[in-house]
């Protein structure tokens, strides 16, 4: 699998797992969220979004979640 592939699938992986930890969200809230995280605050930060930024956005709002869920 070529590294593009790679990181497209560890991408909806991580959307899979951030859509069971936040439930509320719609999937274009996530993608949205998913953009502010990786720094993307301009109206088109979506469109730009890099399937690399996207994943480490994921993996990120994904450990805030964690953390939440263990504080809690």
């Amino acid at each position: 699998m070529k590294n593009r592939e790679q990181t497209r699938a560890a991408l909806l992986a991580a959307l899979d797992e951030l859509g069971r930890v936040r439930p509320d969200w719609r999937l274009g809230q996530t993608l949205a969220n998913l953009a502010m995280t990786a720094g993307r605050l301009e109206a088109g930060g979506v469109w730009d979004l890099e399937d690399e930024e996207a994943l480490a956005a994921a993996r990120e709002l994904i450990a805030q979640a964690a953390a939440e869920s263990c504080s809690a």
